[in-house]
């Protein structure tokens, strides 16, 4: 029988992040300056960022070194297991060999403390005595707690207000770790307020917490901004994820034919996805789908456009998939994907064909979930059930053509603080929701003219 977890010792934690940049088919656009439109320079982002994680982001190196502090916090919990998802085959009846990456053995329960550790790390080197941040389900706010704490940094969080609501333990998790937590849109910054003035009942987007956040960071001194997604600093720091996950597929004498990951902002996706990108690049055949909400359909119906990153028009323009920057979700339980861009990276090796992107509405990736529960015991986050659905339906696909393929996903998180959304799911209170191409058309139609 084959083993059920291919275990890795701590010696085998990467010592480098893997950075896609160089062995991508066409460079990703540089990002421009939100009022001159001309390339952004170190200096425009000095204000929010420390400078290590700004050569990080424009780093054309394949390789970048982790710092010896990042490695230690790491061993907390890395690596992490790989999973033969061997019930869900005999479940499914399918010759497809499925394996999970399962990300939710971090502390915070996520695949995101691989990029809020280092962040932290390279913030308090650079002095920096506060971080200001968003998150959206929370994982990523909890993520950011965590490292706050191991380094003793302030830590403050603007929660999309509808998760706020609808997840209240994602917001004790922070406070646990000393952060200070507040539904967004709030009454403490310009971005807030004038988001109230225009709906006092509104509920929140990640792009309007973006806003609040980098407002905090750059009117305090003392303070820089930290994102849990997007940026290719991110993404590279979560190639961890998919260089162990190359080791222990070499263990079981197995490479992937098909990578899955749910895509929101990209960090999961791009984490899993690029190490394997890597070999693709050199010649080797293997798909990479990227899975995203049709609630929040930003792949598969945004256009690649330039874009701010937040509500407010804050950040740099930056080329990507977009719905538009005030585009305004529905109120899904996948709180982290309901955002209105996507990673410059994972845009431009969409525009070139290298992945490949499709969405779900959000019932079947529940009914999905179930069944992963059913059979592997692991309730998963409803983030991660999109990735769960593409697996499930590639799978059957192997079923119906008789072929045996290898798929790899990554289990971004748990589901043990979501345990609302399964309530909801199995009271028959959630519906899906298809966003209207009309107001996709109406949303876009506000994106800025670049001269």
């Amino acid at each position: 029988m084959p083993e059920t977890k291919i275990l890795l010792s701590e010696k085998d934690i990467p010592k480098q992040w893997y950075n896609i940049v160089p062995d991508m088919p066409n460079p990703a656009a540089p990002p421009l300056h939100p009022v001159t439109q001309k390339p952004v320079g170190p200096d425009d982002l000095s204000a929010i960022f420390p400078m290590a994680l700004i050569e990080q982001e424009v780093s054309t190196q394949r390789w970048i070194d982790i710092p010896e502090e990042v490695l230690e916090i790491y061993s907390l919990w890395r690596p992490s297991p790989l999973f033969r998802a061997k019930r869900l085959e005999a479940a499914l009846k399918t010759p497809a060999r499925i394996y999970y990456k399962y990300e939710g053995v971090s502390p915070a329960g996520s695949h995101k403390p691989n990029t809020a550790i280092p962040q932290a790390y390279y913030n308090k080197a650079a002095g920096i005595k506060r971080i200001a941040t968003e998150t959206g389900a929370g994982q990523w706010g909890a993520s950011m707690a965590l490292a706050g704490c191991l380094f003793g940094l302030e830590v403050t969080v603007y929660m999309v207000k509808v998760s706020y609501g609808q997840k209240p333990y994602r917001r004790s998790q922070m406070q646990t770790w000393g952060a200070k937590v507040y539904a967004s849109p709030s009454d403490l910054t310009n971005s807030g307020r004038k988001a109230l003035e225009a709906d006092p009942n509104n509920m929140g987007s990640l792009g309007l917490a973006i806003s609040e956040a980098v407002e905090d960071a750059a009117t305090h001194a003392d303070t820089n901004y930290a994102l849990g997604s997007v940026l290719n600093h991110v993404l590279l720091h979560q190639t961890v994820a998919g260089l162990e996950a190359k080791k222990q597929l070499a263990i079981a004498g197995e490479y992937p034919d098909i990578i899955i990951g749910c895509c929101g902002g990209g960090s999961n996706f791009g984490g899993i996805a690029f190490p394997f990108l890597a070999d693709k690049s050199a010649g080797k055949k293997v798909r990479a789908i990227a899975v995203e909400p049709s609630s929040c359909p930003t792949l598969t119906k945004g256009e690649f456009r330039y874009d701010f990153g937040d509500t407010a028009g804050l950040t740099p323009l930056m080329r990507m998939y977009t719905l538009g920057h005030d585009f305004m979700p529905p109120g899904i339980h996948a709180g982290g994907l309901r955002y209105h861009g996507d990673s410059q990276l994972v845009s431009q090796l969409l525009k070139d064909g290298v992945i490949e992107a499709r969405a779900y509405p959000q019932l079947t990736c529940f009914e999905a979930a179930l069944t992963f529960a059913k059979t592997e015991a692991i309730i998963p986050a409803p983030e991660s059930s999109h990735a769960i659905r593409a697996v499930i339906d590639e799978a059957l696909v192997c079923k119906e053509e008789g072929k045996e393929k290898c798929i790899l996903f990554n289990l971004s998180g748990h589901g043990y603080l979501d345990l609302a959304a399964y309530d909801d799911y199995l009271a028959g209170k959630l519906v899906d929701f298809n966003y209207p191409d009309s107001s996709i058309k109406e949303s876009l139609a506000k994106l800025p003219v670049i001269k």
